[in-house]
């Protein structure tokens, strides 16, 4: 039973910036599928709908006590890898991944969900081995924890979703006390065992990471993509040319405008003004994440908020990274604005694990 008296934690800073981001998006978004429908608004419409749904679940998130996950961390650990081994066997194949299951109303990427269960789950993990983290065996363990589910997302195969598996791996176990020459050491393992990877990467995977060093070595097809971005942000300027009046985004220059690369559309139409805005909002979103995570009752609780700022800055930090040519090409959805009903819910119950163990971070007393 909900305890009213817990909206005395509530953070509502967090929620508002949440609103004021998804908010954000749904502008953008009407401006970069405005061409996509007989309907301009028809995105908006479908992405308004996921917000409003990601709200209804957050606070059932927010609802249940966080302790009880870690009750059933091993339930949701099985339960996350039969769903994305389903993937393998009865996803539907999409630009050449196989990532989604079809419940025919919407495409369910599990890979998306995942990563709150891992969150979850690692941190129940990382609580039991508090004071620990200094024992290379167990942050070996911590490893294992996490490279099963990841194998099995890079087989779909989604390189960009592993990374992110990866960035939150790292984020805990800093944040959790393990040492910076052990993750040093495992870092330049990593670096080694590159050429190894290369060897399992598709055709096309391979050729995001060569034009990501000169676009220009395929213009017209590969660096296609990330030449169009560049120009889009770079022709936005400091205002930007206004909503709807993006060249690159109306005349369709701009290949997934509505998804990875939408931040290349709010730079074109609201120029470096714009971006700097959406920026803040994302800082201020993980400062207010950091902050829950520093007055949580417990390492658990303390550790699912500092996997949450994880996932967001990674995926921040690449998407827009991308975008500009700082980054290679991932794949990876900008949160609360790229289109999209998984990435929007995963991200909206991120907020509402961070929420609840805000809310929870101490006893009322009367």
């Amino acid at each position: 039973m909900f305890d009213r008296k817990l909206w005395r934690n509530f953070d509502y800073p967090l929620l508002f910036i949440v609103l004021l981001i998804s908010a954000y998006g749904l502008v953008v978004l009407s401006s970069a599928t405005r061409n996509y429908s007989a309907d301009p608004l028809l995105y908006v419409h479908r992405q308004f709908i996921w917000v409003l749904a990601g709200l209804f679940v957050m606070f059932i998130i927010i609802s249940i006590d966080y302790s009880n996950f870690s009750r059933l961390h091993k339930h949701f650990y099985v339960a996350n890898l039969i769903l994305l081994i389903s993937v393998l066997f009865v996803g539907t194949e999409v630009y050449g991944s196989q990532r989604w299951i079809d419940l025919n109303f919407m495409l369910l990427q599990p890979s998306e969900f995942a990563k709150l269960i891992i969150i979850i789950t690692l941190a129940r993990f990382l609580e039991t081995k508090e004071g620990e983290l200094d024992d290379f065996k167990n942050l070996i363990l911590a490893f294992i924890h996490v490279a099963i589910p990841v194998f099995i997302i890079f087989k779909q195969p989604d390189l960009g979703t592993s990374l992110v598996f990866l960035a939150i791996l790292f984020g805990m176990l800093f944040l959790g006390g393990a040492k910076i020459k052990h993750l040093l050491f495992t870092i330049f393992s990593g670096v080694a065992a590159f050429p190894l990877l290369w060897m399992n990467l598709e055709e096309y995977q391979k050729m995001r990471l060569i034009i990501f060093t000169d676009p220009e070595i395929d213009p017209l097809n590969h660096g296609y993509q990330l030449i169009q971005s560049v120009i889009a942000i770079g022709s936005g300027g400091t205002f930007g040319k206004g909503l709807y009046q993006g060249s690159q985004n109306m005349h369709d220059f701009l290949p997934a405008q509505h998804t990875d690369f939408i931040f290349s559309v709010l730079g074109e139409e609201f120029g470096f003004i714009g971006a700097a805005v959406l920026l803040v909002l994302y800082f201020l979103l993980i400062y207010r994440i950091l902050k829950i995570s520093m007055s949580a009752k417990d390492t658990f609780g303390f550790l699912i908020c500092a996997g949450v700022a994880s996932m967001f800055i990674f995926q921040v930090l690449v998407n827009i990274g991308m975008t500009i040519s700082i980054m290679p090409v991932t794949g990876l959805p900008l949160p609360f604005l790229s289109y999209g009903g998984s990435s929007l819910m995963a991200n909206m119950l991120a907020i509402g694990l961070v929420l609840n163990v805000g809310l929870r971070r101490h006893k009322i007393m009367f």
